[in-house]
């Protein structure tokens, strides 16, 4: 009876290790089938590069042969348009909602916070199983509430402020005495002493990440704050370009080559890890060019910070081996804000309901770039207006919204800009804004003047930052003092990649 009895127990023993067996099994095939039906997702978005500050645009002179080499293996989007600066496009990027809808109308005076109402891209992403990090530039809010670790961000490397070293008044600040050279970067809230250039800081430390995350879905938002000023690299960067423009054009111009360096390295690593062919690999810069459209602006009017093309034009490129096809261009008029209904669409993410989204997915447009493809108003509008008990110049002049709605502003469709009241272009025939069709026009401006007033009745209510604070406490130079004083800063543990 024992006999039997012990057999007995023998058998159902072997039976439950063959159903935990095959219940991991499962498991492991469950994660290899999601690891394969959603790519993994790397942004990389450059800060004051314009359209023509790459060698694939036609750039006389300027070397971009890993940028190049993503523009022939990527569908690119030749009528992408972000904001005229920084902070307004993160958001709208982030959000799927036109900056101002996110209460940025700036990029300082607590102007550049991303509401904390406003859903980011990856929250939505996290839902489909995805892990997220930064790398880099955030410029959406220094204060802890309105830090990435609070709005959908697993790793968080990043430097403060609109830039490294950069400090304003209210929250805007980034540690004290900041460099591109050896900055602190603060690491999953902890400040850490790096060594080395910022750029390749960055993307050093998203390598690292990504390769500990291959194995699961991972969304890299890879952020660089080059090639923004002050315009410092490495002289052998910048020696490639002296004599053939201005000092700082060709110090802004060698970090572009270091950031195209970076990338290489990126493709390089991808390509090794057997990760390419599962990897979306986005590139898209902030805003028009600052001091490279001395140089070459691919015949476009208009530079950073204003709402010509040549201020908010951008290349846009999406790769994906085997699904997106290469060599391919879209002409039609997209928006940083459809990045969020695209990325959501590539990961099979759902959307919450009630976001008020204002982009639109292009994935449509990347599969088939003749699809269906409806017209419609974007606007473009420079904000920066001032700031009432602001010091100094930002406290000067005009501080209500309403006085500046007209000042600084653009309405595109896909063949007209309209700029301002009384200029009109046509951009399909006259791409460089060289002739003012207005008055031959009457009905085209008002109607785009109709759409555009609209717009601003539709936003103006959630400019929520206006009337924020700023004798505040400056966070990310009080946590450094407090850590400095009570632990010390340690040292950046550098993956160095090659």
């Amino acid at each position: 009876m024992k006999t039997v009895v012990r057999s007995i127990a023998i058998q159902m023993f072997i039976i439950v290790c063959v159903v935990l067996s095959l219940c991991g099994c499962s498991a492991v095939v469950e994660q290899a089938k999601e690891k394969t039906a959603k790519p993994n997702i790397i942004l990389v978005m450059t800060d004051d590069q314009g359209y023509g500050d790459l060698g694939c645009h036609g750039h006389p002179f300027l070397k971009t042969p890993h940028l190049d080499k993503l523009y022939s293996q990527s569908t690119r989007f030749t009528d992408f348009h972000v904001s005229p600066t920084c902070a307004p496009t993160r958001s709208a990027m982030m959000s799927g909602r036109t900056p101002f809808k996110n209460g940025v109308t700036h990029t300082i005076l607590e102007r550049e916070r991303m509401a904390l109402s406003s859903t980011t891209i990856a929250e939505v992403l996290k839902t489909a199983g995805y892990t997220t990090g930064i790398f880099g530039k955030w410029h959406l809010g220094d204060a802890d509430a309105y830090q990435p670790n609070k709005r959908g961000f697993d790793e968080v490397f990043i430097h403060g402020g609109g830039g490294i070293g950069q400090s304003y008044p209210g929250t805007c600040a980034d540690a004290p005495d900041n460099g591109y050279f050896d900055p602190v970067i603060k690491h999953n809230n902890t400040f850490v002493q790096t060594k080395g250039y910022c750029t390749d800081i960055f993307f050093q430390q998203g390598l690292s990440w990504i390769e500990q995350s291959k194995d699961r879905p991972f969304f890299a938002y890879i952020v660089t704050n080059a090639p923004h000023a002050p315009y410092l690299v490495a002289d052998k960067y910048k020696a490639l370009y002296e004599g053939k423009c201005s000092d700082e054009s060709a110090a802004f111009l060698g970090m572009v080559t270091n950031i195209d360096d970076n990338m290489g390295l990126l493709m390089k690593k991808l390509d090794e890890w057997n990760l390419a062919d599962d990897t979306l690999l986005i590139f898209m810069t902030d805003n028009g060019s600052a001091a490279g459209a001395a140089v070459y602006n691919y015949g476009m009017k208009g530079k950073k910070g204003t709402v010509n093309e040549g201020g908010v034009r951008v290349p846009l490129f999406f790769r994906l081996p085997g699904k997106i096809k290469a060599g391919v261009d879209v002409d039609r008029l997209a928006r940083h804000y459809d990045m969020f209904p695209t990325l959501a669409e590539f990961a099979g993410a759902k959307i919450p309901q009630g976001l008020d989204l204002d982009g639109r997915s292009l994935v449509p447009l990347i599969e088939n770039p003749k699809t269906a493809w409806e017209d419609r108003y974007t606007v473009f509008h420079e904000g920066r207006w001032s700031k009432k008990d602001a010091p100094g110049n930002w406290g000067e002049g005009n501080t209500d919204p309403d006085g500046a709605k007209y000042k600084g502003f653009a309405v595109r469709n896909e063949k007209w800009r309209l700029v301002g009241k009384n200029e009109l272009y046509d951009i399909e025939t006259d791409p460089g804004e060289k002739k003012n069709v207005a008055k031959e026009n009457p009905k085209v401006v008002a109607e785009m003047l109709k759409a555009y007033d609209a717009w601003w009745d539709e936003v103006r209510p959630l400019m929520v930052n206006e009337d924020a604070r700023l004798d505040v406490e400056q966070p990310f130079p009080v946590q450094f003092e407090k850590q400095k004083k009570e632990k010390g800063i340690d040292q950046w543990n550098d993956p160095r990649y090659k």
